[in-house]
């Protein structure tokens, strides 16, 4: 179990020395730092203190015997008592156990990535000896041990030249002593990890000072509260991690909108329902996170599609991952509502990490072109350029709907008229031209896939599905045919509509 000591002392009437202890799990405690009515010390939960014999603690052991302990092969004991004549300046002398010395030293030398976690460290050891030791180390995970001081990491990073990637989660770090500038122990620093360290936004800045060339900042779970903009640090970061800090809210993030350099940031699990930027109008692009490719906001409260509306002005936005929300969690279909969320935000590649492929977004704008057309009318939307108004509260609602009227052509009368069955009068042509249906009715177009409308053409043709190759061709895309390969999709996901040529081939 852990736990940090609040108190060190003699605790009446019994006798010695006691340690007053917060514990990392406040179920393990009996108190709150008080015996007696006297207060000893302070803990966050009522239930989180003890006092425990200082015999009864593992203060831990130094960053180097950590190391070896982890990663230096002990030798058989044919080899402890190995004779070897070695030359000292011009006298030959005899050694036991020298070649074990030279391996060891071997051993931790080529060592550059190496996991400590959990290994009860506490400090650096000796002066000098890491960085002798273990000149070429570039990672080091040094999670859920004993550090309480940042002093203590500096003396560790500070023998570590080569030092890119450190990880010291699930430490209690106490702030540097001192106010100065950190030192230059983190210079080739790229990768920090600080999740569940108890850190403040003010202790991130001042520590990212030490990180001139700092590019992913990791800061999970530690109840952050985002209270000033950074200024002359954090510039090089690219990606940076804020989930579960569930006090962060929207305006917060906006003080940090222009690093100038972050491409990713990951926001799951902060409680966020709403974004808005309000130096962009509607179908403008703001200036705020100008160079965010993927933003992640998994398990939020997001509700409303004004949220995603507004993604649509990152100027960068090329993936996003929105798993878990209200919004995407409802009772609409997940096809239908990643086809809303593709069509509402223009420059999307990736969503939820699953690519998006040039017919896939065709399909969904025109879908979405068509299912908002009688909406856009109402609002005062028309064919005709000159007479085309439609008021603010649509265009407030559906952003991208006249980009694409623009782009596919404003909707017609007939594509919008509901029709109760779908009628789809479709050729279906084999192999021999001359064997051909004109007509076939379905009553939910919408929801048939194309393996229905395998199981279908099987039953009519006689012929096994596997063989069966389905493919349509529009109107509106005279001379192109286009293959319907993925039998759980539906004819919806593919655009079909009423006067398209459906072709079978087998």
């Amino acid at each position: 179990e852990y736990a940090t000591v609040r108190f060190s002392g003699i605790v009446p009437p019994v006798a010695g020395c006691w340690l007053g202890v917060e514990w990392d799990n406040p179920e393990r405690g009996k108190h709150d730092g008080s015996h007696e009515g006297t207060v000893y010390f302070k803990c966050r939960h009522p239930t989180g203190g003890s006092f425990i014999r200082p015999n009864k603690v593992n203060f831990g052991i130094d960053f180097l015997t950590a190391v070896k302990n982890r990663y230096v092969l002990e030798d058989g004991p044919e080899e402890d008592g190995k004779e070897q004549v070695v030359i000292i300046g011009s006298r030959p002398v005899e050694t036991i156990g020298f070649d074990s010395v030279v391996k060891q030293q071997s051993q931790l030398s080529k060592l550059q990535d190496i996991s400590l976690r959990n290994c009860a460290v506490s400090c650096a050891g000796e002066k000098g000896g890491i960085a002798k030791a273990c000149p070429n180390i570039r990672k080091v995970d040094l999670s859920k041990n004993l550090l309480s001081s940042w002093d203590e990491v500096i003396h560790i990073a500070d023998q570590l030249r080569h030092l890119e990637d450190l990880n010291l989660s699930e430490n209690k770090l106490r702030c540097p002593s001192g106010s100065a500038p950190l030192t230059g122990a983190f210079s080739a620093l790229k990768v920090l990890v600080l999740n569940r360290t108890g850190i403040t936004w003010a202790e991130v800045l001042r520590c990212a000072s030490a990180c001139p060339v700092l590019e992913e900042l990791y800061l999970e779970s530690n109840d952050i509260v985002i209270s000033e903009r950074p200024t002359d640090v954090l510039q090089t970061v690219k990606l940076l991690d804020l989930s579960s800090n569930r006090l962060i809210d929207e305006s917060q993030l906006f003080l940090i909108a222009y690093l100038p350099r972050l491409e990713q940031l990951i926001l799951s699990d902060i409680g966020i329902s709403s974004i808005h930027f309000p130096d962009a109008g509607i179908g403008c692009k703001t200036s705020m996170f100008p160079n965010l490719q993927y933003l992640v906001v998994n398990d939020n409260q997001i509700s409303q599609w004004s949220f995603i509306n507004e993604l649509d002005k990152l100027r960068s936005l090329h993936a996003l991952s929105c798993n878990r929300n209200p919004l995407t969690e409802g009772d609409k279909a997940a096809q239908t509502t990643r086809q809303l969320i593709i069509a509402k935000i223009g420059q999307l590649r990736t969503l939820n990490k699953c690519k998006i492929l040039p017919e896939e977004r065709r399909g969904a704008e025109l879908d979405y072109r068509k299912a908002f057309g009688n909406e856009w009318k109402k609002a005062g939307g028309h064919q005709d350029p000159a007479r085309n108004r439609p008021d603010e509260a649509f265009l407030a609602a559906h952003p991208r709907y006249q980009l694409l009227c623009l782009k596919y052509g404003a909707p017609e009368d007939g594509e919008l008229k509901i029709q109760q069955p779908f009628m789809l009068k479709n050729q279906l042509l084999s192999k021999n031209p001359k064997f051909r249906y004109s007509l076939f009715v379905f009553e939910s177009l919408d929801s048939m896939t194309i393996q229905k409308v395998k199981g279908l053409l099987s039953r009519l043709l006689r012929v096994p599905v596997s063989d069966l190759l389905l493919s349509y061709e529009s109107p509106k895309m005279p001379g192109r045919e286009i293959e319907l390969e993925n039998d759980l999709q539906s004819l919806q996901f593919y655009s079909v509509e009423n006067g398209d040529s459906l072709l079978v081939r087998w």
